[in-house]
């Protein structure tokens, strides 16, 4: 079998700049759990349970899971500086709110591919001032994980475990 020493030495390249800045491996790993959590919980949740919210003051599930794909589309769109459009809010039908949900995760999954150690800590323009690459991103992680604790108390409130206490 033949190596490709170019492939080799890329895969290891990247590898390696990943371990020289834990940050950066730290924001990707916790994105990757807490992006499993609501993608699971968005498809878990009956289609009907959509329109519920804990008390009428609350978002429905549905509109939350608008809410995180939109906020997650600004977010990450800020760390690379390509704002999208952001309209799932608007959304109602679980299909189409699951589907806006997972082209927002690909639009992060593409941001946190950018992040290098060279402009980890790059100052760009977000909300009202200015943060680092890597903050906006963490940033986008814990408002993930902020959202994801209420679809939990939702999900509870259906008899429905969530995605996070399965195991």
């Amino acid at each position: 079998m033949k190596i490709n020493a170019a492939l080799v030495l890329t895969l290891l390249g990247a590898s390696t700049a990943s371990a020289a800045n834990p940050a950066i491996a730290e924001t990707k790993l916790l994105y990757g759990q807490i992006k499993t959590n609501i993608m699971k919980a968005a498809e878990k949740m009956p289609d009907a349970a959509y329109d519920f919210a804990a008390t009428p003051e609350e978002r429905t599930f549905g509109a939350l899971i608008g809410h995180i794909a939109d906020a997650q589309t600004r977010i990450c769109g800020a760390a690379t500086g390509d704002v999208k459009p952001a309209n799932a809010g608007k959304l109602t039908a679980k299909a189409e709110l699951v589907a806006a949900l997972k082209a927002s995760f690909d639009i992060c999954d593409a941001a946190l591919e950018t992040v290098t150690e060279e402009n980890a800590t790059a100052s760009m323009t977000f909300m009202r001032g200015q943060r680092s690459k890597i903050g906006i991103l963490n940033y986008n992680v814990i408002h993930d994980n902020e959202s994801y604790g209420t679809l939990a108390v939702y999900m509870r409130l259906k008899g429905i475990v969530p995605p996070s206490s399965e195991k």
